[in-house]
């Protein structure tokens, strides 16, 4: 009998095991801190599970991440050597992203939070209406969710650039790739759309290099990780007049303390960390659809490159 483990300090435990066992009725799923047997435990589906709670599985065949970020087990947890890694990739995750980064697209894109400032204010003045063709988003990552996100912005006509570390063409994008080009790709960017992965050369690079490289007015969009951005240097950006606003759904400390200047700062909207979350009921054919492969002797899907750190 196939045997899971489950560890999340945030996620449904029952309505995980529900929908695995409605895929796979014969796993057996044990959830942290009851493991039984450790030596029985071959698979392990986690989110900032305690540091030494892999490390004791000595059967492990495969350690599936809840989310699609793995971060939280690069950093903090002991991995067994030779265990695969396994990103989240779910429709339902992807299509919650690109939602979420389509709609503060569209708002900023439209004016929207100056309208709502305006009505504040009881100001009546109309906004210069661009075309989507005329604005340029740029999108940082474009792995499985700002691939995605790429699709839907071009689909609506909007002149789309994307940033990677190494070059790949995407219909109707414009590529920028490496660490020499940058700082053209911001220069470029109108709306910055942050979906890297976080890796040690990702951390920290929306900082005041990299911000003050956006044209005047630019605004930011940051759901990749929260140890991407240098929280006071956008901050400073916002506040000189540089940046004409922030939407920001992953912090440096979650939950984000209540003193914090973000809360109150009338240049930002911030979200709980819910730009997307993951859906145990489309998410569990990605976890049992690996376990199957695995029996027979197939390739996994969305192993991740540990080097590279995704």
């Amino acid at each position: 009998m196939p045997t899971l483990l489950f560890c999340s300090p945030i996620d449904s435990a029952e309505r995980w095991q529900a929908s695995l066992q409605r895929l796979m009725p014969e796993l057996d799923v044990r959830v942290w801190p009851a493991v039984g047997r450790h030596e029985d435990i071959e698979y392990a589906l986690v989110w900032q599970p305690p540091p030494d709670v892999l490390g004791q599985l000595a059967n492990l065949k495969v350690i599936f991440s809840l989310g699609a970020g793995v971060d939280h087990l690069l950093a903090g947890a002991t991995l067994p050597d030779g265990v695969p890694l396994v990103r989240m990739i779910d429709p339902a995750l992807t299509e919650g992203m690109t939602e979420y980064v389509l709609y503060h697209v569209l708002r900023y894109h439209r004016h929207m939070s100056k309208y709502a400032s305006q009505q504040r204010q009881r100001v009546w003045r109309e906004l210069p209406q661009v075309r989507p063709m005329d604005r340029r988003v740029g999108i940082m990552g474009l792995g499985v969710m700002g691939g995605d996100v790429a699709n839907k912005l071009t689909a609506l006509g909007f002149a789309v650039r994307a940033w990677r570390r190494s070059d790949r063409a995407i219909a109707n994008v414009r590529i920028y790739h490496g660490y020499d080009h940058l700082i053209s790709f911001l220069r470029d960017t109108e709306i910055l759309v942050c979906l890297l992965p976080l890796t040690p050369d990702t951390e920290g690079i929306l900082n005041r290099e990299t911000l003050s490289a956006l044209p005047s007015g630019a605004c930011v969009i940051s759901v990749g990780r929260g140890r991407h951005l240098v929280e006071e240097d956008l901050l400073d950006a916002l506040d000189n007049n540089h940046l004409a606003g922030a939407t920001l759904d992953v912090f440096r400390s979650e939950p984000l303390p209540t003193e914090h200047s973000f809360w109150s700062h009338p240049k930002v909207t911030l979200t709980p960390h819910i730009a997307s979350l993951t859906n145990p009921t489309t998410a569990a054919a990605h976890v049992i659809g690996n376990i199957r492969r695995l029996q027979q002797g197939e390739p996994l899907i969305g192993v991740v490159d540990l080097k590279r750190g995704y």
